[in-house]
C-alpha cells in the first residue's frame, strides 16, 4: 500500500491533466521511501453531478485519499502526506492560480487484521517509473 484515490470534479478535466496528476501522486509516493513499490495504487474518479459553495458551475474540486496498511508512526506518515500533498499542489499550481478549486487531502490507516491481500505484481516489475 497505498491506495491513493482521486474524487474530483468532471468540470475540471479541459484544465487538469488527470492521468499525469495520478503519476506525479504514484512517483511522489515512491520517493518517498516509506512505501512498497508493488503496493502503491493512484486511482481517479470523476463526479460528473457536484454543487460547489454558491453553486457556481465554474467551482471544482480535487480530494485525494490515502488509504494505507496500519502499522508507520504518525512522523512517518506526516513526511508521507506533506510529500505527497506537495507533489499535488505544485502539479495543480497554475490550474490553482487560474481557476476555482478546492483540494484536500487525508490519509487513514487500514486495519491489517481485517484486510487480507494477495497478489502477483512483485512477480511482474521489470522498471520502476519515478520521474515525473
Amino acid at each position: 500500500m497505498p491506495h491513493i484515490s482521486l474524487d474530483y470534479s468532471a468540470n475540471l478535466e479541459p484544465h487538469v491533466d488527470i492521468a499525469a496528476l495520478c503519476d506525479t501522486l504514484r512517483c511522489a509516493a515512491i520517493r518517498t521511501g516509506t512505501f512498497p513499490i508493488a503496493g502503491v495504487r493512484v486511482r481517479a474518479f470523476a463526479a460528473t453531478h457536484v454543487s460547489i459553495a454558491d453553486g457556481a458551475a465554474k467551482h471544482g474540486y480535487i480530494d485525494i485519499s490515502v488509504r494505507l496498511r496500519g502499522g508507520r508512526d504518525l512522523k512517518t506518515r506526516r513526511i508521507a502526506t506533506q510529500a505527497i500533498f506537495g507533489a499535488a499542489r505544485e502539479f495543480l499550481t497554475p490550474a490553482l492560480q487560474q481557476h476555482s478549486i478546492a483540494l484536500s487531502f487525508e490519509m487513514r490507516d487500514i486495519d491489517p487484521e481485517l484486510s487480507p491481500k494477495c497478489g502477483t505484481i512483485r512477480d511482474h516489475l521489470t522498471k520502476v517509473e519515478t520521474d515525473d
